[in-house]
């Protein structure tokens, strides 16, 4: 197995470091996570940047999958890509997930505003804000089925040997079936579906300027 790569393995002890922080600092998730623009007082625009830092201090879980994923596929991109390519294609994935969010968030308001007012005032104005690398590890994945289509990944549930490019595929469906429908609450799936495209898109200008990888 190859050395853990540099960018990759700052990202790793960056997320992990900010969720100690997190721990230690509750204010940080007020300044720090996504807030919608327009209806929401709390938000700035460095928060497209700095939302992907941080993940659920409740909920451990979500550092450890993502930063799974992350040494999982980020190794074999950066290599792939290269250092400064590849943590270019982190950042603009994650603000891409952050934008594609934000503006579902503001679609569904302005939708609700125009029939229930008051229900879209005080629905969106005590919104959770959004946080965790969800958007970016899904770039990392669309980037992955496309360098290596054909490699098996074996899922965990279940426990199925899959190729990536069906891997991704499926789970992007379900994202954006969930997305739509409003199956799990409480879960970004539009920034996840926006994380993947704008990885697909990325790689697919990248691949017709006829950069190898």
């Amino acid at each position: 197995m190859q050395p853990l790569p540099e960018v990759t393995k700052n990202l790793l002890i960056i997320n992990v470091l900010m969720y100690i922080a997190q721990l230690s600092f509750a204010h940080l998730n007020v300044y720090l996570s996504l807030y919608t623009p327009v209806f929401a007082s709390n938000f700035q625009p460095f928060q497209y940047i700095t939302y992907m830092f941080l993940h659920s201090p409740s909920d451990m879980t979500h550092i450890f999958f993502n930063m799974f994923a992350l040494f999982m596929f980020g190794r074999d991109i950066e290599y792939a890509l290269g250092a400064k390519k590849f943590l270019t294609f982190y950042l603009v994935t994650g603000i891409g997930a952050g934008l594609l969010h934000s503006g579902v968030q503001y679609y569904e308001f302005s939708q609700l505003l125009a029939e229930y007012p008051l229900a879209a005032v005080e629905k969106f104005a005590n919104s959770v804000p959004t946080l965790g690398a969800s958007g970016s590890i899904f770039g990392l994945l669309a980037a992955f089925a496309m360098l290596y289509p054909n490699r098996v990944i074996m899922l965990l549930f279940p426990p199925i040997p899959l190729k990536a490019k069906y891997f991704v595929l499926i789970y992007g469906v379900l994202e954006l079936s969930m997305g739509v429908t409003g199956t799990g609450a409480g879960v970004a799936h539009f920034a996840h579906v926006g994380g993947a495209v704008v990885g697909f898109f990325m790689m697919l200008f990248w691949r017709k300027r006829g950069e190898r990888f």
